[in-house]
């Protein structure tokens, strides 16, 4: 007997170094969960549209994250993220957690500073253009 669908999960992980001056991306792996365990995300023709949707939701809060700490005088060495995200049958998002953990190479953030970079990141293009999730949360550790 097969049982109704009632949710679908996404979750994709992320891990960075970076460049001087401005935090550009030196190197990047991304990582999607699949049924046999995590596995590189390289996406194509052959990608599923929501995968896709919900990379380009964490490619965007990389990047405003990332740009955003240079604006404040935060110099990244190395940062990883993930974006666990569920929805309902229907597909819609019920729950977005996006979560970033950055070695820095130079500065010291206050926490104004944290709360104003993920301030800045719920304000990147994809997200402005999608609901806020019942369950939304965004963190951002630096050190």
């Amino acid at each position: 007997m097969n049982e109704a669908v009632t949710e679908h999960i996404f979750n994709l992980r992320l891990t960075c170094s970076y460049a001087d001056p401005d935090n550009t991306i030196a190197s990047l792996g991304v990582e999607v969960l699949g049924a046999d365990g995590w596995e590189p995300f390289e996406p194509g023709a052959g990608t599923a549209g929501f995968l896709i949707f919900v990379y380009a939701i964490f490619n965007c809060q990389h990047m405003y994250m990332r740009l955003n700490c240079a604006e404040r005088g935060l110099s990244l060495e190395s940062a990883s993220g993930t974006i666990d995200i569920r929805t309902n049958a229907d597909w819609v998002v019920q729950q977005m957690h996006i979560g970033f953990t950055g070695t820095l190479k130079s500065g010291t953030p206050a926490q104004a500073d944290l709360d104003y970079i993920v301030e800045r990141m719920k304000h990147c293009p994809v997200s402005m253009n999608i609901r806020e999730a019942p369950d939304s949360q965004t963190t951002l550790t630096l050190s």
